[in-house]
């Protein structure tokens, strides 16, 4: 309580430190920006590319772990061949990975 009457006597916080601790704050954002956000965007925009370029006959992998080789591209998913007599459609999105261990 003491404090708030002293800061309240001085006339209230100096105009530098209020700048600086602005300054700390906008780098610690910058920071951020460049340790978390830009790298998930730049994963982000590899990822839809790979998934735009897929083509029947390439082997992938879905989020669950199956791997198959890719029958039928449609709108929003693609059906994958995972056995002779097996075909599952899986979700675009569930694309993690071109499996090249086979080619």
């Amino acid at each position: 309580m003491n404090s708030v009457f002293y800061i309240l006597a001085q006339g209230g916080p100096s105009q530098g430190n209020m700048l600086m601790q602005l300054l700390a704050f906008i780098l610690l954002m910058v920071g951020f920006w460049f340790l978390l956000i830009q790298p998930q965007r730049k994963k982000q925009k590899e990822h839809q590319q790979m998934i735009t370029e897929l083509k029947p006959g390439d082997t992938v992998v879905t989020a669950g772990g199956i791997c198959g080789v890719i029958t039928h591209v449609k709108k929003d998913r693609f059906q994958v061949k995972i056995d002779d007599n097996t075909r599952i459609d899986v979700l675009k999105g569930s694309i993690t990975a071109r499996d090249t261990a086979d080619q």
